[in-house]
């Protein structure tokens, strides 16, 4: 294992990054043992999404292959982050040790059936990570993600992912006091259930400019919009320039966070329903205890004629997306 890979760790489930250290400090939240994740990881802590993050209005897809299909409405009333059984919570082959782009990098691969969770078409999806780094100090991870679509069973089927690690920079046991700045305050409005309402929209904050988190209070769970005109998103967008989202600092650590993504699109969360006991030792996890930057295209895109295509995956087709989390102390 090359020094920069040994910064991460990563879980066969759901192709998890457990670990993520800079320095003698793991910023991502997690547990210690993979069946940990099985039994508790009802937060998504560092799960692959699919085989589409986010929401899906009222579970139901309008239109594909012809028909209306229904999916399960686990986050009532709307499917979430690919069912009850996404990808989060699938084991996948791996890590394979392989060549990528000039550099090692380690692939984890799952084959998701037709009908599972209700989806159609049989896909592989991909995640090749590589670590590296920036200089001296930069602790550099990509994440790369692409899903073919390899069944016969139909002409089309729905594809959207992300990773959902959630971050914590600072001492203690949540954000706050970590200082946030987004690159965009165009964002979607959202209904009570998370879906988008209409339109693009500025944001009521200030989040252009350096602010900062809060354990409590005025939590953010909102997407924020980098590329509206869908005829630029393509849907493999892994040939497009990657640009920072977001980035993050804590005065108290010295740690600096930036995500950079190749995708239109990111849910910002501040981690207002995070509610874990301890486990096995590892501290309990509270309101707040962390932060997710989750690039990906538009919630319920399927079901929305103008984003339809961003999210679309016909036969012979790719679906690709990239992530760089570049981390350092100053």
């Amino acid at each position: 294992m090359s020094a920069e890979q040994a910064a991460f760790t990563y879980l066969p489930l759901g192709a998890i990054i457990q670990e993520f250290r800079v320095g003698d400090k793991n910023i991502v939240l997690g547990f210690p043992t993979q069946e940990d994740y099985v039994k508790h990881n009802s937060p998504h802590y560092g799960a692959t999404i699919g085989r589409v993050a986010n929401r899906i209005k009222d579970g139901l897809i309008q239109d594909l292959n012809g028909q209306k299909i229904q999916l399960t409405q686990n986050d009532s009333p709307n499917s979430l982050h690919g069912g009850e059984k996404g990808w989060g919570k699938r084991v996948f082959d791996g890590p394979h040790t392989v060549q990528r782009n000039g550099h090692d990098a380690l692939l984890f691969k799952y084959l998701c059936r037709d009908g599972e969770e209700g989806y159609p078409g049989t896909v592989e999806v991909r995640v090749w990570y590589t670590a590296s780094k920036e200089g001296d100090a930069k602790t550099i991870l990509t994440a790369e993600y692409e899903v073919e679509f390899i069944g016969d069973e139909c002409e089309e089927t729905v594809v959207n992912l992300t990773n959902h690690s959630y971050f914590n920079i600072g001492h203690g046991p949540d954000i706050s006091g970590t200082t946030a700045q987004l690159a965009t305050d165009d964002y979607l409005p959202l209904d009570s259930t998370g879906i988008p309402s209409g339109g693009i929209a500025k944001f009521p904050r200030d989040v252009t400019s350096p602010f900062t988190l809060a354990a409590t209070g005025a939590h953010i769970d909102d997407v924020f919009v980098l590329e509206s005109d869908p005829s630029k998103i393509p849907l493999d967008t892994r040939g497009l320039p990657l640009r920072r989202l977001a980035q993050f600092s804590n005065a108290n650590t010295g740690l600096h966070l930036e995500v950079h993504s190749t995708e239109p699109a990111f849910q910002f969360y501040t981690g207002k329903y995070v509610d874990v006991p301890s486990i096995n030792g590892a501290p309990a996890h509270h309101e707040g205890a962390g932060f997710c930057v989750e690039p990906s295209r538009f919630v319920n895109a399927i079901n929305e004629p103008e984003w339809r295509s961003t999210v679309l995956l016909k036969k012979g087709q790719l679906f690709g997306c990239k992530t760089v989390y570049k981390a350092w102390k100053a």
